[in-house]
């Protein structure tokens, strides 16, 4: 059976359902699945629980999904450059679970390897720390930090063979590996499908085994998330 849909709302029929929860990749607008949030906007599926670094900018990433008022609950840990999110929560019509990076990356990490829950000192005395468990190891404190396992990952990938196994692109690989493999299905956005043996086994990023669905989504427009200049010099 073959994993390749023709486009991303093909790729996520029969997976969306009201509530439920969704694990993106994605650093700012870098790595982002746009094709498959296009799709997850146009299905009118709400009430989402989305765990992801960001949530994009205004209009773009899943700032688009926040504009529709589809999500519920953000997993986050930066909200910086998205206006409408500050928005939204400051009036409280979204709810915000804030989480360092790392400590992100880890849940999600930690879910799709089967860990329930793991300690880590970073939050704690802050109010990340808020309602946790916190243990000792050897006089330290530390925070017990649950694992995350959602219903739905959706990634972005450079380049995948016709099994699944996919290659992410410098730091475009940054949230999109743990978010794969936290899904309880994933599926993945390319920029290009090659056929299967043409990866080297050496340089696959994302094993096959966690990807059940892939779309190509090329080409993409490079977007900028916040741009900076200078007034050219006057010779």
């Amino acid at each position: 059976m073959t994993k390749i849909y023709p486009n991303a709302a093909a790729a996520l029929e029969g997976l969306l359902f009201d509530g439920m929860t969704i694990s993106a990749g994605g650093f700012g607008l870098c790595g982002v699945p746009e094709r498959l949030i296009d799709a997850i906007v146009a299905s009118g599926v709400g009430g989402l629980t989305v765990a992801s670094n960001n949530a994009g900018i205004d209009g773009e990433g899943l700032g688009k999904l926040l504009r529709t008022r589809q999500i519920r609950k953000m997993i986050s840990s930066y909200v910086g450059e998205n206006k409408e999110f500050e928005r939204q929560y400051l009036a409280g019509e979204l709810e915000v679970e804030f989480c360092p990076q790392g400590t992100l990356a880890e849940r999600m990490r930690a879910g799709g390897a089967g860990i329930p829950g793991f300690y880590t000192k970073t939050g704690v005395g802050t109010l990340v720390a808020d309602g946790k468990e916190t243990k000792e190891f050897d006089g330290e404190t530390y925070v017990l930090e649950r694992g995350i396992r959602s219903d739905l990952a959706i990634i972005k990938g450079w380049k995948a063979d016709e099994s699944g196994n996919l290659i992410f692109r410098k730091t475009a690989r940054n949230f999109n590996h743990p978010a794969a493999t936290s899904g309880k299905v994933c599926v993945a956005e390319v920029e290009e499908i090659v056929p299967v043996g043409s990866i080297d086994p050496d340089h696959v990023h994302l094993p096959s085994i966690y990807v059940k669905r892939i779309v190509l989504g090329a080409p993409y427009d490079k977007k900028i998330e916040f741009r900076t200049t200078r007034a050219r010099e006057t010779a």
